[in-house]
């Protein structure tokens, strides 16, 4: 079913639309949320959070955007999860080391206060992204969207983790030069 199909179900309030959603969507949801939070239970959880919200957001689905939207769904609910967790002290090292490398970077204290900041901050950072080569975005993107531990990245990359952990490094140097240049205070 496409997503366009699976948006008119939620806009008419058709239970199949969760059905569909699960059918289409859970594995590609599950590892962006495993990767946050490192649990399968919690993640199953998320994801059933995920189901729920957009269900009750059904009115804030647009065709074509549907993928985005649950994208951002699960990230927000597996990090709510991942710092209720940490208040625990249960977290995955790896994924908050992540967390932590790219916060400094693309934040340094400063946080964007509207939406309309956060999607130039996006449309920056994508656009940083299609300056790099295959393997540095590979890079970028599996350790700071998917949350892969360093190992894994450069793995799937075919490099060392030594090279992995530097280039990484100036990739962050790179996207604070580039975001400066865009106008945004680092």
């Amino acid at each position: 079913m496409s997503d366009d199909e699976i948006v008119k179900l939620y806009a008419d309030k058709d239970e199949k639309a969760i059905a569909a959603t699960k059918e289409k969507y859970h594995n590609y949801l599950y590892k962006i949320s495993i990767q946050i939070l490192g649990n399968h239970e919690d993640a199953e959880e998320c994801l059933d959070d995920v189901f729920l919200e957009a269900w009750n957001a059904a009115s804030n689905i647009y065709e074509g955007c549907l993928q985005a939207f649950l994208v951002k769904l699960t990230k927000r609910i597996s990090i709510d999860r991942l710092r209720n967790r940490n208040r625990q002290k249960r977290i995955p090292a790896e994924c908050i080391s992540s967390l932590e490398e790219i916060e400094e970077t693309v934040f340094g204290g400063v946080t964007p206060e509207t939406e309309l900041d956060k999607k130039l901050l996006n449309g920056a950072i994508n656009r940083f992204l299609g300056t790099l080569s295959k393997e540095k975005r590979s890079l970028f993107i599996g350790r700071y969207y998917y949350y892969d531990s360093l190992k894994d990245v450069a793995a799937y990359c075919g490099i060392s983790e030594g090279k992995a952990k530097s280039t990484l490094f100036r990739l962050r140097k790179e996207l604070k030069i580039f975001l400066e240049k865009e106008g945004f205070e680092i």
